[in-house]
């Protein structure tokens, strides 16, 4: 038995030494879009973002999204990537890899946030998996829209490792908060057409709108949506670059370890 496993692990460690990982490009991006599901102007947009992040705080944040992961784990895929190129700097191991494989016909699509050593802390697994992958991404994704999924999510992990927010707080009052409009429609039903019609039954008396301030029913509305404000703010709809650019100086020779998350859709 001891003699199976020892093969087994030898197998599977062939297999995944033999996966074809990507060639680091050239010029060296941070997007790297092999499956061409970005605009050029939403590549080039992100891109800026990014390159204006890694200046300003040293972490790469790199995308990569590709069509086929040739059957293997999408977290090992992700790590490989992010210890072949190097992304993060020497040291500091502050690269973190988004490995997004698009869903195509009946194939699922996957997508995983690999973290630098030095990352591990900063982003835990459960908020990258649970709030930023669950609630900020697979959603547009689930659309097509991978840039405004992309953009949110980056958005998140940018304003935590900045120090804007913690992960704590970010799960205590932004993700899986809203719910989307449906409700919001539920509460103005319940407060502006049935409490009305009871109170005139009782009364006799029909008053649309009165039962509630119009204040508390603005914000009502308008608190239907979540938000977390931040650096996603910065980002517009794939138009034109961030501005104040420079180019990417190049990845720095950061490690990666086993943090991070993933999710499907």
């Amino acid at each position: 038995m001891r003699k199976i496993f020892v093969l087994t692990v030898l197998l599977f460690g062939f297999i995944i030494s033999n996966a074809q990982i990507p060639e680091r490009p050239s010029p060296q991006r941070l997007v790297n879009d092999f499956a061409g599901v970005l605009q050029p102007g939403e590549n080039n947009n992100l891109e800026a973002h990014l390159e204006q992040f890694a200046r300003e705080t040293s972490t790469q944040i790199v995308v990569i999204t590709l069509d086929d992961l040739q059957g293997y784990d999408p977290g090992d895929f992700a790590f490989r990537l992010g210890e072949e190129w190097g992304i993060g700097q020497q040291g500091k191991d502050n690269g973190l890899v988004i490995l997004v494989k698009p869903k195509k016909g009946n194939e699922r699509g996957q997508v995983f946030i690999a973290t630098g050593y030095g990352l591990e802390g900063v982003l835990p697994d459960a908020i990258v998996n649970g709030d930023i992958i669950d609630t900020e991404m697979i959603p547009h994704f689930r659309e097509n829209n991978y840039y405004q999924g992309l953009a949110s999510g980056i958005s998140v992990i940018m304003d935590i490792t900045q120090g804007e927010y913690t992960a704590e707080y970010y799960r205590e009052n932004y993700a899986n908060q809203g719910g989307g409009i449906l409700p919001v429609i539920i509460i103005f039903f319940i407060f502006f057409v049935i409490a009305p019609i009871l109170s005139r039954r009782r009364r006799g008396v029909y008053s649309p709108g009165k039962s509630l301030p119009f204040w508390l029913a603005l914000g009502l509305l308008s608190g239907g949506g979540r938000s977390h404000g931040g650096s996603f703010s910065n980002f517009s709809s794939g138009g034109g670059g961030f501005g104040g650019g420079g180019g990417f100086g190049g990845f720095g020779g950061g490690s990666f370890g086993g943090g991070g998350a993933g999710g499907s859709w």
